[in-house]
């Protein structure tokens, strides 16, 4: 099993995710349950399948985060690496031909955030960048092609 990288932030929401689907939610779907069986006939009751479904993905999820927070290796936002792009650093990056700059955060893939800007050590950019400084020219192997990328500025 590889490591999950989280950022303390990540960590932290996953954390709390996991604590309201064991109180919260598990009582809420507990309660619906209870509902339906009073509701009467249990074989063709909807809204008992529907619950039934509910608490099983529920408890998937549940055990999902266990793993996902028991292996998980926090990093700091600011890391140790100084100048070079690791899990944690923001690198200001322009693509080859155009004139505008983009900014990401390198996180692990379980807070991935593309539209906000965190893209995971495991996409394609990402894994690019890892190891890599300010001034330096990456090669981009993305799904839609190659492209190149300098980076401006890491952060």
């Amino acid at each position: 099993m590889h490591n999950t990288f989280l950022t303390r932030e990540g960590y932290e929401k996953l954390q709390e995710e996991l604590e309201f689907l064991r109180t919260t939610k598990r009582n809420e779907i507990a309660d619906r349950l209870h509902e339906a069986m009073e509701g009467g006939e249990l074989i063709e009751n909807a809204e008992y399948e529907a619950a039934k479904n509910e608490q099983a993905f529920v408890e998937g999820r549940i055990k999902e985060l266990e793993i996902l927070l028991a292996t998980a290796h926090v990093i700091d936002e600011a890391p140790a690496m100084g100048d070079t792009i690791q899990v944690g650093s923001t690198a200001i990056i322009r693509e080859e031909g155009t004139t505008s700059d983009e900014e990401y955060t390198i996180v692990g893939a379980a807070e991935a955030d593309p539209a906000r800007g965190r893209i995971s050590n495991e996409s394609p950019l990402g894994r690019a960048l890892l190891n890599h400084k300010a001034g330096d020219r990456v090669q981009v192997d993305a799904p839609a092609g190659q492209f190149v990328v300098q980076i401006v500025k890491v952060q």
